[in-house]
């Protein structure tokens, strides 16, 4: 229980009240930030400036030996330690000396205690690194990667103060090119703003002999480029080589889906070849089903890769490059905890510049297990588009590979294996969505750190739908609160989901090839993609009939004294696509919203004094008598029938079945309520109070034809006048299962 002393101290330490309560209900926490903020206020008096307060929040939250909590506080307390980059530095180094007494002397040196930088200082190193990169800033001017002058002048000036710096930088800039004109207002040109069809006419040799792969936006060359792509071009011969590379630790969605077909389509569009590339770096996160599940989805919209590789057939390659990168000085061995990585505007590693030998021999020892987890990465030199500096190349994970078994205790990390592994493969066009342009630089410099064929990296949009969710962590999330069965439920989006719905390959092919590519993130519509999916289902699903709601009807005149076979076409638009024999009995069953007692205007099904025709059978039924239960409930029905040339044209045709199937059906409609079900405004709630009650109706007394009854799981028909339906991989023998795949039209009702 929170008491008003503890909350009244840790907000005035410039918590937020909510904060405050949080770090109450953590007990070790709370008591080792209460001895802080108390130790603390007999030196400043009790009223704690924010930054202090933030200060004192992270030592106590970060700090492992409790014995240095108080050396500690007194260093902030006295204002020898103002900053978060000391603050971490001395929390490494009471770590990694755990021995007493504490060496004060070189304490303060390694955490800059009493270092002052003049703006005199601040500004040489800036202009150092500026001078650097004069050239080039010339050149590209406001879109040069500021990034890049800010890490450069914070590696040089460890202590400095971050907004001095990018004051400076700002300040240096604009004298050397002047204010920004109209030019630098434009956007930055993008390596993929050409559009499926525009680059599906550009062949390979166009691609490598008039130059355009070192001409791209962005491609760094080195004196080794025209060397390594001639030697590239003899290996390919000029063909195009596009990947698709999936983690296996989740089933593909209708996003991925763009992708295996924007990779596969290129290749094939131009006479090239697609490899199918297992990113298995991580796994604690992989299992065997998301391989197979991967493969066959792949293959199920009608791909074959060339050559289905892993990262992990790489391994010996990957770690021998990354002791070569050791050995160039651009990587090296940190001790940096993964919570002082993360964002954007992380602190520079104190381990940046150790000596080449020492992290040559730690990273050694990082392979043999001699680090646990989190206690050692190694890392690459570089500043990357977005700012962030020197990410990760190789972690420590004691977990067993599903390939490689025990043989490895590190693994490379995406932005290291990616690139080398399109190189070592001879990728000619690296695609990939947008989110990944952040890592272009990093991609463009691994490759010529190493001196080896450097691909051209190209992002197009992302695709997503409305209504939707597609995350792998919240789809779990759906089927731990059982709001869907497992990641195959009809109503997700998952590629294995809607093939269970019914969906056709070629109608997911046909909507990507709509939707189009495009550098900006595409939201669209699931009605559009239902339209692909009707106008291909209209040409490939044979007709069938079903009664969802069956009534029973007896035709008191019957004209034969046995069942009649009645010939119905698979496809009445196209009877040349042959035919399916149902019975018709003297008993038959309609659906009961096709009947009404009295009819009223503007309803043309059966009622008294209504007549209605029997589709495919040539016959018209009339109503004679009703049939009521004891509770009033209408059972059956008597009627009379009449061949329907006798007489009047009836004024509509109801479907029926006779000797019936007795199945189960499944309808579906939309998961989510509203469009954006992950967006905090639109749903305050959260994703999973957005759910639509009415997502899932199970009819399990449903009647459909006999000409069914030999279907297989995926199956798909046009039951007359309901819509297309699918058979369900939960059908048994003499059981059949339909999924609603999409009503025959679109619902109005619908936004």
């Amino acid at each position: 229980m929170a008491t008003p002393d503890s909350l009244a101290l840790f907000t005035g330490l410039g918590l937020s009240e909510n904060k405050a309560r949080e770090t109450l209900k953590n007990a070790a926490l709370s008591t080792q930030l209460r001895e802080a903020a108390t130790q603390a206020q007999r030196t400043l008096g009790s009223a704690i400036d924010k930054a202090t307060g933030t200060l004192l929040y992270g030592l106590a939250s970060r700090l492992r030996d409790t014995r240095r909590l108080s050396f500690l506080v007194s260093y902030i307390a006295n204002k020898k330690i103002h900053t978060e980059l000391q603050l971490s530095a001395a929390l490494e180094y009471v770590r990694s000396h755990p021995l007493d007494p504490i060496d004060t002397e070189d304490f303060e040196q390694e955490c800059g205690v009493n270092v002052v930088l003049t703006p005199e200082q601040i500004e040489e190193a800036v202009e150092a690194t500026i001078n650097r990169h004069r050239s080039q800033l010339l050149v590209e001017r406001y879109h040069f990667n500021m990034g890049l002058l800010m890490g450069e002048a914070r590696a040089a000036l460890k202590w400095a103060d971050g907004k001095m710096i990018k004051h400076e930088v700002d300040m240096q800039v604009l004298h050397l090119l002047g204010p920004k004109m109209e030019a630098d207002l434009e956007k930055k040109p993008k390596a993929a703003k050409a559009r499926l069809e525009d680059t599906h006419r550009k062949t390979a040799k166009d691609v490598v002999e008039n130059g355009e792969n070192y001409k791209t936006p962005g491609y760094v060359t080195t004196p080794y480029t025209m060397d390594l792509l001639r030697q590239h071009l003899e290996i390919t011969g000029g063909q195009v080589r596009t990947r698709f590379p999936p983690e296996p630790n989740g089933i593909l969605h209708i996003g991925h889906a763009k992708a295996i077909n924007f990779n596969f389509g290129y290749a094939k569009a131009n006479n090239g070849i697609c490899f199918l590339r297992f990113d298995d770096t991580n796994p604690e996160k992989e299992e065997a089903k998301f391989f197979t599940a991967i493969y066959d989805m792949v293959t199920w919209l009608g791909y074959t890769p060339y050559k289905v590789t892993y990262a992990s057939d790489y391994f010996d390659q990957l770690y021998a490059w990354a002791v070569e990168l050791i050995h160039r000085g651009q990587a090296y061995v940190c001790h940096q905890r993964v919570e002082e990585l993360k964002g954007h505007n992380s602190l520079p590693s104190p381990w940046r510049e150790r000596p080449i030998e020492e992290s040559l021999l730690l990273f050694e020892a990082m392979r043999k297990g001699k680090f646990a987890e989190g206690e050692a990465t190694l890392r690459m030199k570089l500043v990357m588009e977005d700012g962030k500096m020197d990410p990760v190349a190789y972690r420590v994970k004691y977990t067993p590979h599903h390939r490689t078994g025990d043989k490895w205790c590190i693994y490379p990390t995406y932005d290291y294996t990616h690139c080398l592994c399109d190189s070592i493969e001879h990728i000619t066009h690296s695609l990939c969505t947008k989110e990944f342009q952040a890592r272009r630089s990093s991609y463009f410099w691994l490759c010529n750190a190493l001196d080896v064929y450097c691909p051209v990296q190209w992002e197009y949009g992302r695709l997503n739908l409305h209504y939707a969710v597609v995350s792998k962590r919240k789809i779990l999330q759906l089927v731990a609160a059982g709001a869907v069965r497992d990641w195959d439920d009809p109503r997700l989006f998952t590629l294995t989901a809607l093939r269970r719905r019914g969906f056709p390959p070629e109608a997911i092919n046909n909507f990507c090839a709509r939707v189009g590519v495009t550098v900006a993130q595409t939201t669209m519509e699931p009605h559009l993609l239902e339209a692909c999916v009707r106008d291909v289902l209209n040409n490939t699903a044979p007709r069938a009939m079903a009664v969802l709601e069956p009534l029973k009807v007896v035709i008191t005149n019957f004209p034969a004294p046995k069942p009649l076979d009645i010939q119905v076409p698979n496809f009445p638009a196209d009877e040349t696509k042959g035919f399916h024999q149902v019975p018709f009995a003297s008993t038959v069953f309609i659906e009961r919203t096709d009947f009404k007692e009295e009819s009223e205007p503007g309803y043309k099904r059966l009622a008294l004094g209504q007549p209605v025709g029997l589709r495919h059978t040539g016959y018209v039924i009339e109503l004679q008598h009703v049939v009521k239960g004891s509770s009033g409930c209408v059972e059956c029905l008597e009627v009379t029938c009449r061949r329907a040339d006798s007489g009047e044209k009836p004024k509509a045709f109801i479907h029926w079945v006779s000797q019936p199937l007795v199945c189960e059906i499944r309808l579906y409609e939309r998961l989510f309520q509203h469009k954006n079900p992950e967006d905090p405004v639109e749903v305050p709630g959260g994703f999973l109070s957005d759910l639509n009650p009415a997502s899932l109706q199970v009819v399990e007394g449903a009647l459909v034809d006999r000409s069914v009854v030999l279907a297989k799981s995926f199956d798909k028909f046009q039951f007359e006048r309901l819509g297309y339906f699918s058979v369900d991989p939960d059908s048994q023998q003499g059981q059949l299962v339909f999924n609603r795949t999409v009503t025959l039209k679109e619902d109005p009702g619908k936004v």
